[in-house]
C-alpha cells in the first residue's frame, strides 16, 4: 500500500462508529480511510454476515477490522471480508475491553507476538487485499521499546502491509477500558522511533490527536494519522481533511451540504426499517460551538427517537442552526 493512502483515517470505535457513521464521514472526505468497528472471527464465521458486514458502496475505501487469535479463523474471516468487497483487513491487537481479554484477542495479544504474526501470515495467504495490524505500544509491565519492536518486526516479516499504533500502553490489570483511553500517558516519540527503524513500512499514529493541525505535525514523522474521538465528537473537522492534507477539493463545502447529500441514504434506510435515531445519533457534534447547535441537538434527541420519525426531523433540526454558522463550520 502506498503510504499516501493512509495519510488520514478515522479510528473504529466499538459502540460508536458503524456503517451509518461511515457514510456520514465519507460525505466529508473522499480520501479518509474508514474502518468498521471490531468484529470477532466467530461472529463473522457463524453469525448473520449480511447484517454484520453489509456496507454502502459509497464507503470505499473501507477496511474490516477483525478481533481474533486463531490463525485459521482469521484466514476464514478475512476471506469472507474480501468477498464482501472490503479494501483491507485490519487485525485489532489494541482493544483493552474485558470481553476482548476474556476472548484472547485485542490488546492481550501484545503478549503473544508470535501468534499475531502467525495470524497475519494466514490472512495474507487467504486474501489479495492488504492486511494491517492495529496495536498499542505495549501492555502492563512490558517495556514499550521491546514490546512494540518485537510485535512490529514479527507482523511485518509475516507480510503485514502497514501498522497502526495507538501511542499508549494498555493496562489490562488495574484500569477499565474507558480509563485506558486516557490515563496511560501518550508516547508519540516511541512511534516516531518505530518509523525510523522501519522506514519502508507505512506507520500510522493514533491516540489523543485532536485536530488537523496536530495531524500535520505528526505527518512530519510518520506516514499517516488516525483520529478517533475528535473525528466522531466533532465531525465538522473532517470537512477540511481533503483540502488540508491532500490538496484536493472536498466533496462538500459545508455541513449543510453534507446533510443534503445524506438525505437520500437516510430515506433508503428508513424504508428498510432502520430507525432515524440509529443514524442521527452520529450527528450530535456536527455544529459544535455555533449558534443554534444546542437547539439542533435537542431537536434530534427529542424527536429522532420517536416511532416513525422521518427525514423532516433532521430538516427541522438543521433549520435551527444559523445559516452563517453553517459556512463558518467549514472554515
Amino acid at each position: 500500500m502506498k503510504s499516501q493512502d493512509y495519510r488520514f483515517s478515522v479510528a473504529p470505535m466499538m459502540d460508536w462508529t458503524d456503517r451509518h457513521c461511515r457514510v456520514f464521514h465519507r460525505l466529508m472526505s473522499r480520501r479518509a480511510w474508514l474502518y468498521t468497528e471490531m468484529l470477532t472471527t466467530g461472529a463473522i464465521i457463524h453469525g448473520d454476515r449480511a447484517r454484520l458486514l453489509g456496507f454502502d458502496a459509497s464507503e470505499h475505501p473501507v477496511a474490516l477490522q477483525l478481533g481474533g487469535s486463531d490463525p485459521g479463523d482469521l484466514a476464514t474471516a478475512a476471506r469472507i471480508g474480501e468477498d464482501f468487497g472490503y479494501d483491507e483487513i485490519n487485525l485489532n491487537v489494541g482493544c483493552p475491553s474485558d470481553r476482548v481479554k476474556d476472548g484472547r484477542f485485542g490488546a492481550c495479544l501484545m503478549a503473544e507476538p508470535a501468534l499475531v504474526a502467525e495470524g497475519v501470515a494466514a490472512m495474507k495467504r487467504a486474501v489479495k487485499i492488504p492486511v494491517t495490524v492495529k496495536c498499542r505500544i505495549g501492555i502492563d509491565d512490558q517495556d514499550p521499546e521491546v514490546a512494540l519492536d518485537t510485535l512490529a518486526r514479527g507482523v511485518i516479516a509475516a507480510g503485514a502491509d502497514a501498522l497502526v499504533v495507538h501511542a499508549r500502553k494498555a493496562w489490562l490489570n488495574g484500569l477499565s477500558p474507558k480509563e485506558n483511553r486516557d490515563i496511560p500517558p501518550l508516547d508519540y516519540d516511541r512511534v516516531y522511533r518505530l518509523k525510523a527503524v522501519l522506514p519502508d513500512v507505512p506507520i500510522i499514529i493514533n491516540g489523543g490527536i485532536t485536530s488537523l493541525a496536530e495531524a500535520s505535525q505528526h505527518l512530519a514523522h510518520v506516514d499517516g494519522v488516525m483520529l478517533g474521538r475528535a473525528a466522531y465528537q466533532e465531525p465538522w473537522r473532517l470537512l477540511t481533511v481533503d483540502s488540508e492534507l491532500f490538496g484536493e477539493t472536498p466533496p462538500h463545502a459545508t455541513m449543510k451540504d453534507v446533510f443534503e447529500a445524506m438525505l437520500p441514504y437516510i430515506e433508503r434506510q428508513l424504508a428498510e426499517g432502520t430507525r432515524l435515531h440509529s443514524i442521527t445519533r452520529h450527528f450530535v457534534g456536527a455544529f459544535h460551538g455555533v449558534p443554534g447547535a444546542r437547539a439542533f441537538r435537542r431537536h434530534l434527541a427529542e424527536n429522532g427517537v420517536r416511532p416513525g420519525a422521518g427525514v423532516n426531523v433532521l430538516r427541522d433540526a438543521i433549520a435551527l442552526v444559523d445559516d452563517r454558522a453553517r459556512t463558518a463550520v467549514a472554515a
